[in-house]
């Protein structure tokens, strides 16, 4: 049950900044707060505040609390279709596979990538917390591709650190809708949760700076494939800049793909996959690009859209 806070805002935070002021009124870190106002759960008034918003003294103040953490199991269990793409004693690339997740988590009782790690006997860097242990980066369920994790504690370092700083060269593949407008160019568009919806984002202007840059590299009669590079890292973000586009990945129900074509080219998931990591060794500094081929369901449905 997650616990529900409501006060008045003393007078001697009034005009403070929301991140500021429940920092000092509840003892958390900015950034806690920063990601509480972010889901909406910091309400001035009944109305969702944001972490820049101002408090006013004297407006009734609503906090809701996550539930504690628990701390979940990892469970070493084989993941059929996962490959090791590259590997060393700090760094291990897998090519994971649609319907896994990169770590186990409230809800999800599935295959992952580290049950899957562990399984091979792989030794996983132990930073993070721990059913995230050696994840420097993730990819969606229903996105497959390369995926990279660290074994070694200075991996993990040097890896997180590239992520955060955008050093990390993370190129995907999508089969869009349609036929975007110019065939090459960038969306830049900030991205926020979608209100009342926790496993869903939108376009929003009070959202995270949002940057995609993408090439058409195919087009047919109803869709293009795309290349893409992203400048950020937002979750969702291909999904959900290209259906703000009116060009969603084609069967991706979830952001308003058609379920026709979907059906047509036999797509049971989004058409996106991590195409390739380039990134500098986190050891020797030596440069590494790391790809991954189509599995078969997405080259079924380019075969079909090839010969149509």
């Amino acid at each position: 049950m997650r616990e529900t806070r409501t006060m008045p805002v003393p007078d001697g935070l009034d005009g403070m900044r929301v991140d500021a002021g429940l920092s000092r009124l509840l003892g958390l870190s900015r950034t806690v707060v920063a990601a509480l106002a972010e889901e909406g759960a910091v309400l001035l008034d009944s109305i969702a505040a944001g972490k820049s918003d101002r408090l006013t003294a004297g407006a009734w103040l609503e906090v809701e609390f996550p539930e504690p953490r628990r701390e979940l199991d990892i469970v070493a269990e084989p993941v059929e279709g996962m490959k090791i793409l590259y590997a060393d004693d700090d760094i291990v690339a897998v090519d994971k596979p649609v319907g896994v997740a990169a770590h186990t988590g409230i809800g999800w009782s599935g295959p992952t990538v580290v049950g899957g790690l562990a399984a091979l006997g792989y030794r996983i860097s132990t930073s993070g917390a721990h059913e995230r242990q050696g994840i420097v980066h993730r990819l969606d369920v229903g996105t497959s591709g390369v995926m990279v994790v660290a074994q070694s504690e200075q991996a993990y370092t040097v890896l997180k650190r590239a992520f955060k700083q955008r050093t990390v060269d993370k190129r995907y593949h999508a089969l869009v809708q349609g036929h975007p407008d110019p065939s090459s160019g960038t969306i830049d568009a900030p991205i926020g949760r979608a209100r009342g919806n926790d496993w869903k984002f939108t376009v929003a202007a009070d959202g995270r700076p949002s940057i995609t840059h993408y090439d058409t590299l195919e087009a047919f009669r109803s869709a293009s494939l795309l290349d893409i590079h992203l400048e950020t890292g937002r979750t969702h973000q291909i999904r959900v800049h290209f259906s703000a586009v009116r060009h969603p990945c084609c069967g991706d129900l979830t952001y308003g793909a058609d379920p026709r074509l979907a059906q047509r080219l036999g797509l049971q998931r989004q058409w996106l996959h991590a195409r390739a990591l380039g990134f500098q060794h986190p050891a020797d500094g030596r440069s590494l690009e790391i790809t991954s081929e189509y599995p078969d369901d997405l080259n079924h449905a380019l075969d079909i859209l090839r010969t149509s």
